[in-house]
C-alpha cells in the first residue's frame, strides 16, 4: 500500500478510537451543550493521544443546528433526551490529517434513527460507486451525492461532498481551489494528480437533511 495512504488510514483509525471512547464515557448525553461536549472531545484527544492539533474547526452540531453546512456557526444548543447530534473532527496525528464525521441519536425517534442509518448507508453507497467510477469528475461526483439523499428520501444538505487530505498542512501547501473539492464547479477528474504531481485523497462527506423536521445527518471519512 502507498505510504501516503498508509499514514492516512492510521490517522483515521486513530479519530475513531476516540469517537468510540467519548461513546463508552457516555459523553453523548442530553443536558450538556454542544460546546461542552466538544471540549470534552478534544480534552480525550490529549488524553489518549496527546494531541491538541486540528487542522479545521471541531464540529459539534445537535437538534436543528444539524440542518448547518460546516461555514455556519450557530448558536450553542443543549443536547435534548431525543436528539439527533454529529461531530465533525480533523485531528493531526504526527503531522498526517484525520477527518472524521458520525451521526448519533438519543432515544427512540425513528426518523431519526433512519436518518442515522441511511447516512451510513448512503456513504458506503457512495464510496462503491466512486471505485466504480474512478474518472468522475467532482461535479459529476456531487450529483450523484445529491441523487443518492434522494433516493433515501431526503435532501442534501451541503455545498461540497468532501475534499482532498493529505500531510498537514494541506490546505496551505495545495490551496483551496474548487479542484481540491467535491464541489459542483469541479469539472476535473478526481483521479488527477495535485499540483505537485502527486496522486490526491479524498475524504468523502455526505449531510442528509429534512429541513421540515429540523434534522440532519453527517457521515465523513476517507475513500
Amino acid at each position: 500500500m502507498e505510504a501516503k495512504r498508509q499514514k492516512l488510514i492510521e490517522a483515521q483509525g486513530k479519530a475513531i478510537t476516540l469517537f468510540e471512547e467519548a461513546e463508552k464515557r457516555n459523553f453523548i448525553s442530553a443536558g450538556r451543550t454542544e460546546k461542552q461536549l466538544n471540549e470534552d472531545v478534544y480534552k480525550l484527544a490529549e488524553e489518549l493521544f496527546s494531541i491538541k492539533k486540528y487542522w479545521h474547526k471541531r464540529i459539534v452540531r445537535a437538534g436543528k443546528n444539524t440542518l448547518e453546512p460546516y461555514a455556519e456557526n450557530p448558536d450553542d444548543l443543549t443536547i435534548q433526551a431525543n436528539d439527533i447530534l454529529f461531530f465533525d473532527f480533523g485531528p493531526v496525528f504526527e503531522d498526517w490529517e484525520a477527518d472524521l464525521g458520525r451521526t448519533y441519536v438519543l432515544g427512540n425517534d425513528p426518523e431519526k434513527i433512519k436518518l442515522a442509518a441511511d447516512i451510513e448507508l448512503g456513504w458506503q453507497k457512495g464510496k462503491d460507486y466512486f471505485l466504480q467510477h474512478p474518472n468522475m469528475t467532482g461535479a459529476e461526483y456531487y450529483a450523484y451525492s445529491k441523487k443518492l439523499a434522494e433516493s433515501y428520501g431526503w435532501e442534501y444538505g451541503g455545498p461540497i461532498a468532501g475534499h482532498i487530505i493529505g500531510n498537514f498542512p494541506h490546505k496551505e501547501i495545495l490551496g483551496s481551489e474548487v479542484e481540491n473539492y467535491i464541489h459542483p464547479d469541479n469539472h476535473q477528474p478526481l483521479s488527477a494528480p495535485d499540483k505537485l504531481g502527486e496522486k490526491r485523497h479524498w475524504i468523502y462527506e455526505i449531510h442528509f437533511v429534512n429541513r421540515e423536521k429540523e434534522i440532519g445527518g453527517f457521515f465523513e471519512q476517507l475513500l
